[in-house]
C-alpha cells in the first residue's frame, strides 16, 4: 500500500463520499474510485459499503482506518523530523501524560527549554500510562509522564520526587463528605467508578480486600474527568489520584483520602535506543540536567 493511497482512503472515510473526497483531494472521481478498487483487490477485502447517499466503512475498513491513521501520523512525524535543521532547532515534541500531580513538572521544564529553543512547539497527548506507552512504542509519542505502577523495562526514565494519594470523589452534599477519610467499608455498598487500568484496579482490589468481589462497579473510566461528571450527577463515587482534581469546582466535587492510604509515584520516560528528532534529543538532555532525581 502506498501512503498516498492511504491518504485517499482516509479522506473518503472522513467525507463519506467519493465525490466530496475527490474535490478535497483535487483529483477526478474515476481516478479515486479506481485507486480504492485497486486497494480492495490488493488487500482481498471489502472496505466500503456503498449506499445511495453516502458510503460507510465495513468492519475491515474500520480496522484499516485505525491503522492508516497511525501510519500516516508516523510518516508525517518522521518527515517533519527529517526536515529539521541542526542549526535552528524547531519542530514538535510530543509528550504523553495522564491527569496527575506530576504534570505540574512540565510547565517549568518547557519554560526553561523555550529560553534556548523558542521555535520548538509541543503536542500534549492525554491518556493513561498504558496508552501513552503504546504510542511511545509506535514512535508517535517522544516522552511519557507515566503514573505508576508501570513497567519501564524497555525505557530510560527519571523517577520524580512526587507522591500522590488516591481519593474518593463525591458530591459536597454527600454524607461521606462529612468524614475526614473513607474506608473500604464506607464504599462497600456504594456504586463505584474505578480507573480502567488493570494495574490500578489490582491495587484497589487489594485495598478493598474481601469487599471487592461484591463491589458495585457501575463504571470504569480511563481519565478522571469523565468519572467526575458521573459523580456530579449523583451516579456514584469515583476513585482517582488527587492531582487530577486540583482545578475542579469544589462546589460540585469534593474529595476524601482513602484509609489506609494508597499512594503512587510517577516517572518521566522515553524509549531506550530510539532515534529522536534534534528537538526531542535536546529536551531529554534538558530533563536530565533539570530534574535532580537520579536516573534509574
Amino acid at each position: 500500500m502506498e501512503i498516498r493511497v492511504l491518504r485517499y482512503f482516509l479522506t473518503v472515510a472522513r467525507e463519506e463520499s467519493i465525490t466530496k473526497a475527490a474535490e478535497v483531494l483535487h483529483i477526478t472521481q474515476p481516478t479515486l474510485s479506481r485507486q480504492l478498487a485497486q486497494m480492495e483487490d490488493e488487500l482481498g477485502v471489502k472496505l466500503f459499503e456503498r449506499g445511495t447517499r453516502r458510503i460507510s466503512l465495513t468492519n475491515e475498513g474500520i480496522l484499516l482506518r485505525r491503522r492508516a491513521e497511525e501510519i500516516v501520523s508516523l510518516v508525517d512525524k518522521t518527515e517533519a523530523e527529517l526536515n529539521e535543521q541542526e542549526e535552528i532547532i524547531d519542530g514538535t515534541i510530543t509528550v504523553g501524560c495522564g491527569e496527575s500531580l506530576a504534570v505540574q513538572k512540565l510547565p517549568e521544564l518547557i519554560r526553561s527549554f523555550r529560553e534556548k529553543y523558542p521555535l520548538v512547539t509541543y503536542d500534549i497527548y492525554t491518556a493513561t500510562a498504558d496508552l501513552v506507552k503504546e504510542q511511545m512504542d509506535k514512535g508517535l509519542v517522544d516522552i511519557g509522564l507515566l503514573l505508576e505502577p508501570v513497567n519501564v523495562e524497555n525505557y530510560e526514565y527519571i523517577r520524580l520526587d512526587i507522591k500522590e494519594r488516591y481519593v474518593a470523589l463525591m458530591r459536597p452534599d454527600d454524607p461521606l463528605a462529612e468524614k475526614e477519610y473513607v474506608t473500604a467499608k464506607d464504599l462497600a455498598d456504594k456504586p463505584i467508578i474505578l480507573p480502567r487500568r488493570n494495574s490500578i484496579k489490582n491495587e484497589i482490589a487489594n485495598w478493598f480486600g474481601g469487599c471487592y468481589k461484591n463491589l458495585n462497579v457501575l463504571f470504569t473510566s480511563n481519565l478522571a474527568t469523565n468519572g467526575a461528571i458521573m459523580v456530579s450527577n449523583g451516579l456514584g463515587y469515583s476513585l482517582a489520584v488527587e492531582g487530577s482534581v486540583s482545578l475542579w469546582d469544589k462546589n460540585k466535587i469534593v474529595t476524601r483520602p482513602l484509609y489506609p492510604e494508597i499512594s503512587v509515584g510517577s516517572v518521566i520516560a522515553w524509549k531506550r535506543s530510539q532515534p529522536f528528532s534534534p528537538a526531542a534529543t535536546r529536551f531529554i538532555g534538558h530533563m536530565r540536567k533539570s530534574l535532580s532525581d537520579p536516573l534509574e
